[in-house]
């Protein structure tokens, strides 16, 4: 891993969940890997969400988190790479 890429990580984890930051509320970050066809991208193509946003499995209306509902994630939320566009933004 380079020195850009765990300044990146570290950054977009301090930054908190990007979902939970439209509602205008911190909630502590994991790192979620930009999925294209399937693969993992870089670190340096990571958004950072919380873990029910993450990897919580819920889909309701309280919620929907991106694995294993990538669909309904996107469609409540914008899509991966409209979430890492809101990162890169905020990061400048």
């Amino acid at each position: 891993m380079t020195n850009q890429e765990r300044a990146w990580l570290d950054n977009i984890v301090e930054m908190g969940c990007i979902v939970c930051k439209q509602d205008w509320i911190y909630s502590p970050a994991e790192v979620h890997h930009i999925l294209k066809s399937g693969r993992r991208q870089t670190h340096m193509e990571t958004i950072p969400l919380c873990y029910v946003h993450h990897r919580g499995g819920m889909n309701n209306e309280i919620a929907v988190s991106r694995h294993p509902h990538k669909r309904a994630f996107e469609k409540r939320y914008g899509t991966e790479a409209e979430l890492y566009e809101s990162c890169k933004q905020l990061q400048s």
